[in-house]
C-alpha cells in the first residue's frame, strides 16, 4: 500500500466514524425543528417542598438580586428555603446574602476548593443538622436571575418522577460582545436541540453547571455531593446516566445566566470544562461503554453521554496534525507524488475546517433563529454573531491542547455589574 493509499484510506474511516458517532445529533436537530414546545399539561400531584443551593465565593455584587429573584417566585415561600455557602470569601458575600434573606454557612478551606465541595459540605451540614427536610435541591449560582414561575414549573416536572430536572438557560447578555454570544448560542443550542429532543425521545438530558434539580433521594443515597473533578455537572450526569438515574428536561423554566466577556475569564473557564472532560474520560469511559449494551433508555443515554463527553476535538486535531506532517514529509519526495499527496492532504486540511466552520454556522443559524423571540438583543447583533460563533468554538483547539498538559485548578469567575432581564425587577 502506498502513502497516499495510506493516508486517503484514514481520513476517510475518521470521517466515516464521526459521521456514525454523531448521527443522532442530526436527528435531535431535525427533531427539534419540527416540533413545537407545547405546554406541559401534568397536574403535580402536591406542591413539594425544596431548598435552593448557592456556592458563592466574593460575589458580594450579585448574590442578592439572584435571592430576591427567588423571592419573587409564584410559589409558596413557605416551601422554599435558601441557603448560601459563602465559600473561601474575602468579601461580605455572606453578610449580603444574609441581608437578602438566606441562611448562610460560611466555609474556609483553601484546599478543597469549588462548587462541588462546598455543595459536599452543605448537604453534610444539613443531615447533621437535622433539615434533610426537602423533597429536592436546586442549584444555582450567584450570577443567575430567575424568572418567576421557574419553580412553578420545575415542580410539575419533578412530579413525574425524574431524579434531577434541568432547565432552560438563557442569557442576561447575549449582545455584550463575541464571547458573550458565542456561550449564549452555545447554551440555547443545548436547550432545543439536545436537551428538548431528548425529552420527547424518552432519553437521559444532562445538567449545565446552574439552574437544575436534584431529588433529596439521590442526596441521600450518594452520602451528600461526591462529584469534585473540574465539571462536577458533567461527572454527576454521567454517573445517573450509569447508574439509570432519569434527568429531565422543562422547557418553561428559565434562568439567566451572565457570561464571560474577556477571552481571559473565558479561556480561564473553558480551560477548566475541557480538563474536567479529560477528567470524567478518564474515570468513566470503561463504565459507560458498559452500560451502552444495556437495552433501551438505559443505553442510548449512556451511548448519549459518551459521545458528549468523548474527545472529538482532540481526534480531529490529530488527523489535521497527521496531515500536516504527510505534507511536510513529502516536499522531499518525487514532485509527481509530492504534487498527488499535497492534493490529498491540502484538500483534507481545508475540508475539514471548513466543514467545521460550516457544520457550526448552521447550528448557531437554527439556534438564533429557532430562539429568535428569547434572545434580547438587536436583531443586527442576533445576526452578526452567528458568523463568530464558530470562531468562538474554533478557540476551543488551543484551549484542548492546553489543557492535557498544564495542571488547572477551578478559579472563580468574578461578577461585579448586574443586569435586568426583560420584566423582572
Amino acid at each position: 500500500m502506498s502513502i497516499l493509499e495510506f493516508v486517503k484510506g484514514l481520513n476517510w474511516s475518521i470521517v466515516l466514524l464521526f459521521t456514525l458517532l454523531y448521527l443522532y445529533q442530526g436527528f435531535y436537530l431535525v427533531v427539534g425543528l419540527l416540533l413545537r414546545r407545547h405546554k406541559d399539561r401534568h397536574e403535580p400531584s402536591r406542591l413539594h417542598r425544596f431548598a435552593v443551593v448557592v456556592s458563592a465565593r466574593n460575589e458580594e455584587q450579585v448574590i442578592g438580586e439572584l435571592l430576591d429573584s427567588l423571592r419573587k417566585q409564584n410559589y409558596p415561600q413557605e416551601l422554599l428555603d435558601l441557603y448560601v455557602v459563602a465559600d473561601n470569601c474575602t468579601d461580605d458575600t455572606a453578610g449580603a446574602a444574609r441581608k437578602a434573606g438566606a441562611f448562610v454557612y460560611e466555609r474556609r478551606d483553601p484546599i478543597h476548593k469549588g462548587k462541588g465541595y462546598a455543595m459536599d459540605y452543605l448537604f453534610r451540614q444539613l443531615k447533621e443538622e437535622g433539615k434533610d427536610c426537602y423533597d429536592g435541591y436546586f442549584v444555582f449560582d450567584a450570577d443567575n436571575l430567575v424568572d418567576p414561575n421557574f419553580v412553578w414549573e420545575m415542580n410539575r416536572t419533578f412530579d413525574k418522577g425524574y431524579d434531577a430536572v434541568t432547565c432552560y438557560r438563557n442569557s442576561k447578555n447575549f449582545g455584550d460582545n463575541w464571547i458573550s454570544a458565542g456561550y449564549s448560542i452555545w447554551f440555547l443550542r443545548e436547550a432545543r436541540f439536545l436537551n428538548f429532543p431528548r425529552t420527547l425521545l424518552g432519553t437521559n438530558c444532562h445538567v449545565s453547571g446552574t439552574g437544575f434539580l436534584v431529588s433529596a433521594k439521590v442526596i441521600e443515597e450518594n452520602g451528600g455531593w461526591p462529584f469534585h473533578l473540574l465539571t462536577e455537572d458533567i461527572q454527576f450526569s454521567v454517573d445517573c446516566a450509569i447508574r439509570g438515574k432519569r434527568i429531565g428536561y422543562c422547557d418553561s423554566a428559565v434562568i439567566y445566566d451572565e457570561q464571560p466577556v474577556t477571552f481571559r475569564q473565558s479561556w480561564d473557564q473553558r480551560l477548566r470544562w475541557s480538563k474536567g472532560f479529560y477528567q470524567v474520560d478518564r474515570e468513566y469511559t470503561v463504565p459507560l461503554l458498559k452500560g451502552m449494551l444495556r437495552p433501551g433508555r438505559l443505553g442510548t443515554s449512556c451511548y448519549d453521554m459518551f459521545v458528549t463527553v468523548a474527545p472529538g476535538m482532540l481526534l480531529t486535531l490529530a488527523m489535521i496534525l497527521f496531515n500536516a506532517v504527510v505534507l511536510a514529509a513529502c516536499l522531499t519526495q518525487p514532485a509527481y507524488l509530492a504534487a498527488r499527496v499535497i492534493h490529498e492532504t491540502v484538500g483534507f486540511i481545508g475540508s475539514s475546517l471548513g466543514n467545521f466552520y460550516l457544520g457550526l454556522l448552521l447550528y448557531g443559524l437554527c439556534t438564533v433563529l429557532s430562539e429568535w423571540k428569547h434572545i434580547q438583543a438587536p436583531a443586527l447583533k442576533k445576526l452578526g454573531y452567528v458568523f463568530t460563533f464558530p470562531i468562538f468554538m474554533f478557540t476551543y483547539i488551543p484551549i484542548s491542547i492546553a489543557a492535557l498538559v498544564r495542571k488547572v485548578e477551578w478559579k472563580p469567575i468574578y461578577h461585579t455589574a448586574t443586569k435586568r432581564v426583560g420584566g423582572m425587577g
